[in-house]
């Protein structure tokens, strides 16, 4: 659909206990969700979209319009703004500095390659953290993961399967650091307890104190890193 200018894509779900129109923003605000009951009609749906042009165009201001990464651009590391620097060399490492006061993100390779470099350079960091993280707490509770996995998913940034095999989006390396450990907390929490019961956010709170302000920091910001396009 057409949101002043901007074409997003749009699903729409029909739900046999659906009463009413529901509309989501997608992670990242790239896509539009809708549930509907069954069986209405299309000019009701087509309706309630139109009532709601206002109420989307300020939801989307939130997220970033940026297309791409260059140098120039800026991205977070660890809570910190860091301001991406093509080097102008073809080869070299990607690396976090600081130069003159300023963070700074320095990238070398093909400008046009800058957004994948960057990306991989996250992945790598968002594996240190994680793996460091998820020893301290596993340590804490006496238990044992099978294998720890970075992944770009947009539903949700960490899972734990019943084989102690844990996955993280790489994203959250943008996040301040209570908010990377809490994620480690909150899925080896889950080594000990698969749900999400009052136990799970007790044991959660212990190996993260700061749960409650880590939480609230990925409600308020959390699809703002999921709408960086890395390609």
């Amino acid at each position: 659909m057409d949101v002043a200018g901007r074409l997003m894509p749009l699903t729409i779900r029909q739900h046999e206990r659906a009463t009413r129109i529901t509309l989501r923003i997608e992670p990242g605000g790239r896509a539009l969700k809708m549930t509907i009951p069954r069986g209405l009609a299309a000019r009701e749906v087509n309706a309630f979209l139109d009532r709601h042009q206002g109420w989307l165009l300020t939801k989307l201001a939130k997220f970033s319009t940026q297309e791409n990464l260059q140098s120039g651009s800026e991205i977070l590391l660890r809570g910190i703004r860091h301001r991406i620097e093509h080097t102008g060399s073809l080869r070299g490492l990607t690396e976090a500095v600081i130069a003159d006061g300023v963070p700074i993100l320095r990238v070398s390779g093909l400008p046009e390659h800058a957004g994948r470099r960057v990306a991989t350079f996250l992945k790598k960091e968002a594996r240190t953290d994680l793996e460091r993280l998820v020893a301290v707490h596993t340590k804490a509770i006496r238990a044992t993961v099978s294998s720890i996995s970075m992944k770009d998913t947009r539903s949700r940034w960490g899972s734990c399967s019943s084989g102690g095999n844990l996955s993280f989006s790489w994203r959250i390396v943008m996040a301040p650091p209570l908010v990377i450990d809490y994620l480690a907390a909150h899925e080896v929490a889950h080594l000990r307890e698969m749900n999400h019961g009052p136990r799970f956010w007790a044991l959660c709170r212990k190996l993260c104190p700061d749960m409650d302000e880590a939480k609230a920091w990925l409600k308020r910001h959390g699809s703002q890193l999921h709408a960086i396009d890395f390609d």
